[in-house]
Order: structure tokens, then C-alpha cells, then sequence
């Protein structure tokens, strides 16, 4: 791997971490402030909400400035978010300070993902885009275990004490090895936003939003799933877990390599196209773990295959706008998260087996492969000459 690649993608699992750890330790955050798990729970919402919305509208701002300074900065930022959370007194002065690092975390995912596509040679952008996932996918499988581990042993705060320290020794990584990259041309925030919502690239991030919405629609509830479907006791649930991570984890990486193999378009079709069928046989495999198991592992693969094609695609698409539209498309993400975990929680009040709740997924994300099918279909137009007629008055 490229080192500058591998660089990014360690700066992934640190920022990665804060989002994804929290679910781990949400009983002790509202056990030391006095709060109920509901209120907690809190935590992750507006940390989600911050990120789909901050990403676009930093980048916006900050396109103009050289990428390594602002990478730099953002890595700074995110660094006393942490800190402020671990000295945090009171619940109020955490939800600010996860909003300092969601914000910081939204600039530093994108900017990982589009400096990975610079520093190296055009056939393996993809998979630069997928090493850079495979790191954020990485906090998939440490981040809960981990975060329960440390919060036991040492408190809760400790982790973010550590995730600090993680983050300053990426920054020392990226000031040591990571070029100089000059800004461009700023591109007014309403053009960036007619150039999402157009055709092409509306029907990418909303087959994003889908997907993933499908995706959390099942694994929101992954543990009463597999307490009641299979009847496994929070050992096994706990390798349930690490199981299914190691397997998403080495979706982002397939998810690259097929991408660079057979094309952005085909691998978005095939990825999307697998998932439907994945879920939709999910539940029948539920009657021996050694059948669940491996079509869990297709599973949790294909969950994160999906990305480094469609932002391949993006960026292929219009390079012009590749990296707000790439903060559009994590911003689609997370909301995708936001709505599969609601969606979810309203058809287990409408069903009678749990299991089932896979086809709910699985009829989300059909509209997940039609949006994508409707966005490879509309020719490139709008966005390409408005851009590059405002970047014409802009020089």
C-alpha cells in the first residue's frame, strides 16, 4: 500500500473511532451524568446530524486553502474536541464538544478520501478510496469491544484521552510525510448544492442513503436479532460482532479492487444488486448458525463494498466538484444511518418474527438500486459546464 494512503487511512480509524465507540459506552456516559440512556443516546444523534451538514458547508469555506494546512487544522480541532471530552463536567459541555469533533471528523474523512485519489496513479484511485474506507471500517471492528473494554477497566473518559493521542500522532504522520496540495478555485455554496441535487448526482447519494438506510434497517438491531433468531448468549453475540467487522472491513478493500477491475458503474450495480439478494435470503439461513454465518460475513462485506465505487464515480463524474460532492455523498451516509435505524425500530413494532425485518432492508434497498440505476443513466451535463463556467468568472 502507498504509504501517504496508508498514512490517511490510520487517520480514518481515529476519527472513525469517536462516532462509532460511543455506542459502546453509552450506560456509563449516562450513569456518570445522572441522565437516562434516551438522553445519552443523544450524543449520537447530533453527531451525525453535525457531520451530514457541516462536511459540504466546510469544505465550501476552506476550498480556496492549501489541503495539507487544512488537514492539519482539522486534525487540531478534532484533538481538543477530545480532549474537552474527557475533562467534560457536565453533559452540556460534551454534546459541544461532539459537536467541535463531528465537525472536524466530517473535513477529515472527505479530505482523506480526496487526497488518497492525488497521491496516486489514476487506475488505483479506487482502491487508495477503498484503503481510506477500510480504516474508517477498521473502527467498525474495535470501536464497541474496545471502547466496553477500556470504559471498564479505566472509565469511560480514558478512551478519548487515547483516541487524542492517536489523533496527534497522525498529525506528526501527515506533517512528516503528506506533500503540499494547493487549494482550488472556490466554487459558491449554491452551485455546489444545484450540482448535488441534479440528476446525476442526486440519484448517487440518495442510492447511498438507501443503501445504507437498508443496511441499518437489520443491524441497529443485530443483537436481539441474534438473541432471538439464533439464540446466542453476549459471548457469542461479542464474536458475532468481531466477525461481522473483520468481514466489513475487507468489503471496503473488495469494494476497490473491483472498482479498478471492472469500472465504478459495474461495481455499483453488482454491489447494490448482491445486497438485495443477500438480505432477502437472510432469513432463511437463520436455521443453522453455520449457514447464518458466512451470509452474515457477504453481509457485512457488501455493506461497505458499495463506497469506494460511488465515490470513484463521483469523482469521475466531475473532478471539478469531487470533493463536496464526496462530502454530500458521507453526509447521505448519515443520514442513511439516522433513517434505517428509525425505520427499523417502526416495523419491529409491526412484525412478528424479528428476522423479517431483513426484507424490510431489502425493500429499502431496491429503491437503493433503482436511484443508482436512475443516476448512471442521466448524461453529464449540468454540473460540468455551470461549474466550469462559474470557475471562468472566478479566474
Amino acid at each position: 500500500m502507498n504509504l501517504k494512503v496508508l498514512i490517511l487511512a490510520i487517520s480514518a480509524v481515529a476519527v472513525g473511532l469517536v462516532e462509532l465507540i460511543v455506542g459502546g459506552i453509552l450506560p456509563a456516559i449516562a450513569k456518570d451524568f445522572d441522565i437516562s440512556l434516551g438522553t445519552a443516546g443523544q450524543l449520537i444523534t447530533v453527531f451525525a446530524l453535525i457531520y451530514a451538514i457541516a462536511g459540504p458547508v466546510l469544505l465550501v469555506l476552506t476550498s480556496k486553502m492549501e489541503r495539507k494546512k487544512v488537514y492539519q487544522i482539522s486534525l487540531l480541532v478534532f484533538f481538543a474536541g477530545n480532549i474537552m471530552t474527557f475533562f467534560s463536567p457536565n453533559f452540556t459541555f460534551m454534546m459541544i464538544a461532539r459537536v467541535l469533533t463531528a465537525m472536524s471528523t466530517a473535513l477529515i474523512v472527505v479530505l482523506s478520501l480526496t487526497i488518497a485519489t492525488k497521491v496516486v496513479e489514476p487506475a488505483h484511485q479506487a482502491k487508495a478510496v477503498g484503503s481510506v474506507y477500510m480504516g474508517i471500517s477498521s473502527s467498525l471492528v474495535l470501536g464497541v469491544p474496545l471502547g466496553i473494554l477500556i470504559a471498564d477497566a479505566f472509565g469511560w473518559r480514558v478512551i478519548f484521552l487515547c483516541i487524542a493521542v492517536f489523533s496527534i500522532g497522525t498529525l506528526i504522520l501527515i506533517s512528516l510525510f503528506l506533500e503540499r496540495i494547493p487549494g482550488e478555485k472556490s466554487v459558491p455554496l449554491k452551485t455546489q448544492l444545484k450540482a448535488a441535487a441534479s440528476p446525476k448526482f442526486g440519484g448517487a447519494h440518495l442510492a447511498t442513503m438507501f443503501m445504507l438506510a437498508g443496511h441499518y434497517t437489520l443491524y441497529a438491531y443485530l443483537t436481539p436479532f441474534l438473541e432471538t433468531t439464533l439464540q446466542l448468549n453476549s459471548s457469542w453475540i461479542s464474536i458475532a460482532y468481531l466477525v461481522f467487522g473483520v468481514a466489513a472491513v475487507s468489503g471496503g478493500a473488495l469494494g476497490g479492487s473491483l472498482s479498478d477491475r471492472i469500472g465504478a458503474q459495474k461495481s455499483i450495480l453488482l454491489v447494490i444488486g448482491l445486497f438485495v439478494l443477500v438480505l432477502f435470503i437472510l432469513p432463511f439461513s437463520t436455521v443453522s448458525i453455520y449457514l447464518f454465518t458466512p451470509i452474515m460475513m457477504i453481509w457485512a462485506a457488501l455493506s461497505w463494498a458499495l463506497a469506494p465505487p460511488q465515490q470513484s464515480y463521483l469523482i469521475q463524474t466531475d473532478p471539478n466538484t469531487a470533493e463536496v460532492q464526496q462530502s454530500f455523498n458521507n453526509s447521505a451516509l448519515q443520514i442513511g444511518i439516522s433513517l434505517g435505524s428509525a425505520i427499523g425500530g417502526a416495523a419491529l413494532g409491526q412484525i412478528d418474527t424479528i428476522s423479517n425485518i431483513a426484507w424490510v432492508g431489502c425493500a429499502v434497498v431496491v429503491i437503493s438500486l433503482l436511484c443508482a440505476v436512475f443516476s448512471l443513466t442521466r448524461p453529464v451535463t449540468f454540473q460540468q459546464s455551470k461549474v466550469k463556467s462559474v470557475n471562468g468568472r472566478l479566474s
